[in-house]
């Protein structure tokens, strides 16, 4: 038989006999490789090991430990979830279960219960599940891809209606189908002799999946745990059938299994909604309605803070400061193209007087407004403007988080008017400006994504989206900062950067967007008159530094688990009196501390000290000052620092001015 060339990702070419299979490869390369290999990249698809490789094929083999990797093992053991369940639970149904960041799911119908009300799983369920998973992985049973007619797949999932409106075209699944007329299956057979092959029909597991897969469920498997239970709508409609969604986390190793968990136990500690509770910061009140929330007096200090800093921030780096409405007639979304695009993010509109009038989604097209006030010149290019814009987006109920998502938020919010040679330029600027205001507030790991036109809606021509986005991934070169293309997820306006941060824990946080877009200026009709006395179009940059406000403020305490950095903390310092006749003195301490522009109060003596120290300690004021007999008459304080240790006799003047000069370094960092 002859050999057949393959090339390999550093542009190697190697020789192979023909009918040679990608595990194959995998193993003439190294048995290293070979043991860790968990599918290929053949031609840019991904395929399964036992793929047949041909002539000219360009490979790379993918492992366990990459993200790709892990994307299929979770892949595989969302099957596995699915078998186990089909397999414990008689009657049960199944819909999709995709890997997700960090894990996988899978969605269920169970039959109704003697009473008739709907089936659920109880949370003791996850552990008898987790058991018959754990069987199956033990069996090391085959992953084995089919293709099947349409007619012979409604047969064999004629007990699975979800699965039937894949077949029948009516859900969208792109894992599942494949070409019209055709879908592709993955069967698990359960264990049988080694010399007996796979055939269509053998008793065990089969869904609808494109793959790829592991090998067997014996390989890379079993570092898995089951998360919790959740109510999900067939196709995230809720006027669709609520399924029962069981998440579930995968990983390469036992030791990245166990990272995870730890992960997961310190957000759990880190959750914004339970600091904001807990320091009285802020909260939800279920009379508001969800996705809405009031601040506290404590949280608004940290809100007027950061925003006091973006403003400044602002000022001086050249932007003129505008202030837009709340809501605006349809007719300026029609020719934004937000009603056409953007519609079932908005809210419903309220009939006036005077026409129909939305509240606003994005403050975009009132800066447009404000663009096309005057006549413009290109000796005003670049023009910044900025504003703190209120916007209200309908999120679903389920998908409400506290404020990482939410229906109405504040967005520190520029649009940048710029000639078309000045595009690069000003996105480098505004990266530098971006990371500069993200590592102020304590981020030092950055990664960002490029996203481009979206498949389904996107406005302008083809050519206008690639000169775009070629202008962005220039930038972003030019800047040395790592990032990676994201397919698709472009606004539908133009491409955009997405900045992601990395927290104290490790978790990736998509905060800053830079947004370039030819598209919105042509819809407005905006000019300016450039250095040739003619009419151009300017090229519109959007640009959000926080993202929102309130999602980045959540952001900010779990990263610092509500111990906000000093120039950030509501109090900064907390003042106790040993007994009640030292109260006077401690009343002057915090009173000149005040004076000086230092957030500090007084917790009286009606508790013992050590109670009040506790509180304080509990409520991540940074500096605790004791005041006794000798402080009275020596005009000094007792230190208690935040993870720090006691100072006693410190001169009060000593004090403030240590004070003072921490709180301007951050700042001035900042």
């Amino acid at each position: 038989m002859a050999d057949i060339s393959i090339t390999l990702p550093d542009g190697s070419e190697r020789s192979v006999p023909a009918g040679t299979t990608v595990g194959e490869l995998a193993a003439s390369i190294g048995r290293g490789l070979a043991k860790a290999a968990v599918v290929g990249d053949v031609n840019g698809v991904e395929r399964d090991l036992v793929w047949p490789l041909e002539h000219g094929d360009r490979v790379a083999i993918v492992t366990a430990d990459s993200e790709r990797g892990l994307f299929t093992l979770r892949h595989s053991t969302a099957h596995v979830l699915a078998q186990a369940v089909l397999d414990l639970f008689p009657g049960a149904t199944f819909a999709i279960g995709p890997p997700v960041e960090d894990g996988f799911y899978y969605d269920f119908e169970l039959p109704p219960g003697p009473d008739g009300a709907p089936g659920t799983f109880k949370p003791d369920d996850l552990e008898l599940i987790e058991a018959r998973m754990r069987e199956i992985i033990a069996e090391s049973q085959p992953f084995v891809r089919d293709e099947l007619p349409s007619e012979v797949a409604r047969a064999v999932f004629a007990d699975h209606r979800y699965k039937l409106e894949i077949i029948d075209g009516e859900a969208d699944d792109p894992m599942s189908v494949t070409t019209p007329g055709q879908v592709r299956t993955y069967e698990n057979p359960p264990a049988k002799p080694k010399d007996q092959p796979p055939f269509h029909g053998y008793p065990g597991f089969i869904d609808l999946c494109r793959g790829p897969h592991v090998p067997d469920t014996g390989r890379f498997l079993g570092h898995f745990k089951l998360m919790r239970i959740a109510g999900a709508y067939w196709r995230g409609d809720e006027h669709n059938q609520m399924l029962q969604r069981i998440y579930g986390t995968a990983w390469a190793s036992k030791a990245d299994l166990e990272a995870h968990l730890h992960r997961l136990e310190e957000a759990a500690k880190r959750d914004h909604r339970k600091l904001a509770n807990e320091l009285d910061l802020l909260s939800f009140p279920e009379e508001l309605g969800g996705g809405l929330a009031v601040w506290h007096p404590r949280g608004a200090i940290v809100r007027k803070l950061m925003e006091d800093y973006s403003r400044q921030r602002h000022h001086d780096g050249g932007y003129d400061f505008v202030y837009t409405p709340h809501l605006a007639n349809g007719r300026l979304y029609e020719i934004s193209g937000h009603l056409e695009n953007y519609a079932e993010s908005m809210y419903p509109p309220m009939e006036l007087d005077n026409g129909v009038y939305y509240p606003k989604p994005m403050n975009c097209p009132m800066h447009i407004l404000v663009y096309k006030g005057n006549q413009r010149s290109y000796r005003e290019l670049p023009l910044r403007l900025f504003e703190l814009g209120t916007v209200y987006r309908y999120e679903r109920a389920g998908t409400l988080h506290g404020l990482m998502r939410i229906r109405g938020f504040t967005q520190d919010d520029s649009h940048i008017f710029c000639a078309p040679d000045q595009v690069i330029a000003e996105v480098q600027s505004l990266l530098h400006f971006v990371l500069s205001v993200l590592r102020a507030f304590g981020f030092t790991e950055f990664q960002a994504k490029l996203s481009t036109r979206p498949a389904d809606k996107a406005i302008g021509s083809d050519e206008v989206w690639e000169t775009a986005t070629e202008a962005l991934r220039r930038a972003l070169e030019a800047e040395d900062l790592p990032f990676e293309v994201d397919e698709g997820a472009g606004a539908f306006y133009g491409p955009k950067i997405d900045v992601d941060v990395r927290d104290a824990i490790g978790r990736s946080w998509q905060l800053s967007t830079i947004q370039l877009d030819w598209n919105l200026p042509q819809r407005f009709g905006l000019e300016f008159v450039g250095a040739d006395g003619e009419r151009h179009q300017p090229i519109m940059i959007h640009r959000a530094l926080f993202g929102s406000v309130e999602r980045f403020f959540g952001v900010l305490l779990e990263h610092y688990a509500g111990a906000f950095p000093t120039w950030l903390a509501p109090v900064q310092v907390r003042v106790l009196p040993v007994r009640n006749d030292h109260a006077p003195y401690a009343s002057e301490v915090a009173a000149e501390l005040s004076a000086l522009g230092l957030r500090a109060d007084v917790a009286d003596a009606s508790e013992k000290l050590g109670n009040r120290i506790r509180k304080a300690k509990g409520e991540k004021v940074p500096y605790v000052l004791v005041v006794g007999d000798d402080d009275v008459s020596q005009r000094t304080v007792g230190v208690n620092p935040r993870g720090g240790e006691v100072e006693r006799d410190v001169p009060l003047d000593a004090f403030a001015q240590r004070l003072l000069d921490e709180v301007a370094e951050q700042v001035r960092v900042a």
